[in-house]
């Protein structure tokens, strides 16, 4: 009796524990969308100039299957008025998702967003849920807790994004990925980081070892690369600046990264879908030759 009493408690220990696995298993981005073992796709903001629905066509042009959306883009030609958001309507939510399947383009991640409060956040994480995205990419430090309760309840994770050094903003603190790791240490593990290789760039910074910081840690990554380290210039194709782009992919590889990679292009606004597409095509190649 006692040795079925220890194997049935057994069994159900590790039943219990297979359910606290899956609780932290949030949805993985399908295998169909990578190149090169990377989910890699633009960042809808590189063509602020265009709506949402061109962007969708234009990131199926750079040869991307997948996309990262940013709030407030007008929705489409004919909905100059409509934006992308996480409180649009049900209308312009199922044309969202028909114009994505028409080009074979899936919807990831969502940001950089934030929240007034909680009920605002509800709204996000459930615009997120219903598009099927992997992650939300925020900068919002002070609803934190907030954050971390709502990632628990939908198995969505949250990437924490920063912009360069503020000198004059000395709050500003998440532009530092040691501040990000100090501040997620003991968060849920699907809290991390959004990891924009640009801005660490413009603060000076050295992106691989940044990654290196933030190891275990990164959700997602706005990849770019610049022309020269410690000051604001526009980004340029992988491979031909001084952002080590081969050795940044390389870290994300063995740090077991299954996030997106969003190619977030800030140059040449009206025309970027080449260097784009030249983007997506560095990290397929670098991929398929370090299988």
């Amino acid at each position: 009796m006692k040795l079925r009493h220890s194997l049935t408690s057994l069994l159900a220990g590790l039943a219990l524990a297979g359910s606290l696995a899956l609780t932290f298993a949030a949805n993985p981005i399908p295998a169909d969308v990578k190149q090169g073992g990377f989910a890699i796709g633009p960042q809808a903001y590189s063509f602020n100039r265009f709506t949402a629905f061109e962007a969708i066509e234009k990131a199926q042009l750079a040869g991307a299957k997948v996309i990262e959306f940013y709030p407030t883009q007008k929705l489409s030609p004919d909905k100059m008025d409509k934006k992308l958001h996480h409180t649009m309507s049900d209308e312009d939510f199922k044309a969202l998702q028909e114009k994505l399947t028409k080009h074979g383009v899936k919807a990831v991640n969502y940001g950089v967003v934030g929240g007034k409060d909680e009920a605002e956040w509800r709204q996000i994480f459930e615009f997120a849920k219903k598009l099927g995205l992997y992650a939300i990419t925020t900068e919002d430090v002070k609803n934190l807790d907030v954050i971390e309760k709502l990632v628990k309840e939908y198995d969505i994770r949250v990437g924490y994004h920063e912009h360069a050094k503020r000198p004059l903003d000395r709050s500003y603190e998440i532009w530092d990925p040691a501040f990000v790791a100090k501040m997620l240490k003991d968060r849920d593990p699907r809290i991390g980081a959004c990891a924009d290789t640009g801005h660490w760039a413009t603060s000076g910074l050295v992106p691989l070892d940044c990654l290196k910081i933030l190891k275990g840690r990164i959700i997602s990554a706005h990849l770019k690369d610049r022309p020269e380290n410690g000051k604001q210039m526009p980004d340029t194709v992988y491979g031909t600046g001084v952002s080590d782009i081969a050795g940044c992919l390389a870290e994300l590889k063995a740090q077991g990264f299954e996030g997106n990679i969003s190619v977030e292009y800030e140059n040449k606004w009206e025309d970027n879908v080449g260097d784009i597409k030249l983007c997506i095509e560095f990290v397929k190649n670098w991929g398929e030759k370090n299988k």
